[in-house]
């Protein structure tokens, strides 16, 4: 692969570009993240495209190569950080609610990230759009480093999960800029392979976060171990946010930026900020976030006991996010800056990967969101050996997206790859329904098996399906349907973490109290011990003993429950595979017909005789 090639392709497509900015159509299609009305407020913020747009392809097009090297070490400095964080904070979390008594929460901590994460992404999409880029790496260490003291200096669930909530907003955030930023200066059948430039550090910390995290909590405790990252990650980040500076003021200097007036200096304070307001949609925002948070975290708080149901704080919640639904709809459907692009949801190439995000992230954590502590209770694995099988997804899949992004640049091709992985998803499922958990040889071998045949499908169809919704936009729309791709992923994420949380919390209380019961007379008592802290109960009760094997016993079957779940989850995943377009991909950055017609989508470029297969 010729690296000068792309850079040199995808300069001169920032150079035609900014020349037909300069230069523009009479005529522009208005879309649904552009307002439905038009004022002179809003022609500031957006117009034809909005400033962050055109302000990254005035700045790509004094890129030289040697420029988007530097930018390119940079979104991997800044994404070694946050994956590492990531990697040690997922191993974290568990033992940070269990620390407050609370371990049976971690799920709904978990839904409340995803929820945020969601939330988050469209908001940020439109500051990169509406402000630039820079402004949107200041925001991100602000919430992540601001979320994460708050997290270490926690005294409860509540306060922690706050914290969690801001450090999410902050990872969602950077995370979305940095595929933003591959998207502006990549072309289409590049796109892929560059996409993974942010995963590609889960091929160290794979290795390294075992380490990691059993070091630091032998040495300080989990709470450094979080806390310290509200000092590494702003560091990691200054590279990034340093090179989009020095590449602004020189294309500043160059006068490629002299007519770009700031919302600021084009409106005014005030008026700016009532723009604003309206701008990210924050009704919408809030409804969203209502929607999701008073269906799903019921689920996860009602337990193991059915008259919990009954009750006003679980039902109540749930009755006033169903009638909230109506409210987003009809909200969304006349307010002048709509979060959700309808117009563009009527594509099938649109519409069905967002179905496979969703899909993906819900199965996915049918398997994963409880993973790290069955790890450790129920198959006897060590703090540095259940970190590392825990990243084997993300360490796998990585390397098989490097090289289906190589072969995707030569075949020009995506949906094959959907396909292939969605299917390959499934048959890994029938491998965790089979080894839950057990602490024998053959089932340490079996659930790393699972995960290696897990992260190869990762690898074909997540990212793949990401390039594809991607292609099927303009350029000045992609920060938009990248962050709404991303959305979904975190929609999902929420309702497995909803689902998982509930099948954990209503099964496995029963399943303890019964088995104990067998082996002990004080059953009720270690019951709760194992369900609400049971890294505290596998100290005292190691394996061999019979309190040990009864808690091991009840771990494998509620695992078990939660992969049947999956397994049926990811049948309608591979139906949306099925669903994706397939055009060919060329060395444009978006397809040149795309947002045409929501019936096709016609590629960039085509060979003779060849055919776009729908």
């Amino acid at each position: 692969m010729s690296w000068s090639k792309i850079f040199s392709e995808k300069k001169n497509e920032s150079a035609r570009s900014q020349s037909q900015e300069q230069n523009p159509e009479p005529k522009h299609e208005i879309s649904d993240s552009e307002p439905r009305t038009s004022d002179d407020s809003s022609k500031h913020i957006y117009g034809a495209k909005s400033l962050g747009v055109k302000r990254i392809e005035a700045i790509s097009a004094q890129f030289t190569g040697l420029d988007r090297i530097v930018l390119f070490c940079s979104i991997f400095l800044v994404a070694y950080a946050y994956g590492l964080d990531g990697t040690i904070r997922y191993t974290y979390q568990p033992l940070a609610t269990a620390s407050f008594s609370q371990h049976s929460l971690l799920a709904t901590v978990t839904v409340l990230r995803s929820i945020i994460g969601a939330a988050a992404q469209p908001a940020a999409a439109k500051i990169a759009d509406v402000f630039g880029r820079v402004e949107l790496v200041i925001i991100a260490i602000f919430f992540y480093a601001l979320g994460t003291i708050i997290e270490a200096v926690s005294t409860g669930v509540s306060s922690f999960a706050a914290g969690a909530v801001l450090y999410q907003v902050g990872y969602t955030i950077i995370m979305l800029l940095a595929e933003v930023l591959i998207a502006d200066l990549t072309s289409l059948r590049s796109r892929l392979f560059f996409s993974y430039l942010p995963a590609a550090p889960f091929l160290i910390n794979t290795w390294v976060s075992g380490d990691v995290t059993a070091a630091v909590l032998a040495k300080a405790g989990w709470r450094w171990g979080v806390g310290m990252w509200a000092l590494i990650f702003p560091i990691c980040a200054m590279p990034l946010l340093i090179t989009l500076l020095l590449a602004g003021r020189r294309a500043d200097r160059a006068g490629t930026l002299a007519s770009f007036k700031t919302p600021f200096q084009a409106l005014g304070w005030k008026q700016f900020l009532i723009e604003l307001f309206l701008q990210l949609d924050v009704v919408g925002i809030i409804l969203i976030i209502a929607v999701f948070s008073l269906i799903l975290v019921p689920l996860t708080l009602a337990g193991g006991v059915k008259e919990t149901w009954k009750t006003a704080h679980i039902i109540a919640p749930l009755v006033i996010g169903v009638f909230t639904i109506p409210v987003f709809i009809l909200w969304e459907k006349n307010c002048k800056y709509p979060m959700v692009p309808f117009r563009l949801l009527k594509d099938r190439g649109v519409w069905s990967a967002l179905l496979v995000a969703i899909m993906l992230n819900t199965a996915w954590y049918m398997q994963g969101d409880y993973l790290y502590t069955v790890l450790i209770v129920a198959f006897g694995e060590s703090v540095k050996s259940a970190t590392r099988i825990t990243s084997l997804y993300s360490f796998v899949s990585v390397i098989t997206g490097l090289i289906t992004g190589i072969v995707v640049r030569f075949v020009h091709y995506l949906k094959p790859f959907i396909v292939a992985g969605t299917a390959l998803f499934t048959v890994a499922f029938g491998l965790l329904i089979h080894y839950r958990g057990g602490t024998g040889g053959a089932n340490h071998a079996g659930i790393i098996g699972a995960q290696v045949l897990l992260g190869i499908a990762g690898g074909l169809f997540p990212y793949t399906a990401q390039a594809s919704i991607q292609a099927a936009t303009k350029h000045e729309h992609v920060a938009v349907i990248t962050a709404l791709y991303l959305a979904n992923y975190y929609v999902g994420g929420a309702f497995g973490n909803a689902i998982s949380g509930a099948i954990w919390t209503q099964v496995l209380p029963g399943k303890l109290a019964s088995k104990l019961s067998l082996v002990s007379s004080s059953a009720s008592t270690l019951a709760v011990s194992a369900y609400g802290n049971p890294f505290a109960f596998i100290e005292e009760f190691p394996v061999g003993t019979p309190e040990r094997g009864a808690v091991i016993a009840s771990y494998q079957e509620t695992q078990r429950l939660l992969c049947i779940t999956g397994i049926c989850l990811s049948v309608p995943l591979i139906v949306c595979g099925l669903l994706t377009r397939n055009p060919r991909l060329g060395k444009d950055q978006s397809l040149r017909d795309a947002e045409k017609s929501v019936e096709s989508v016609v590629p960039a470029e085509r060979g003779e005789g060849e055919k776009v297969l729908n």
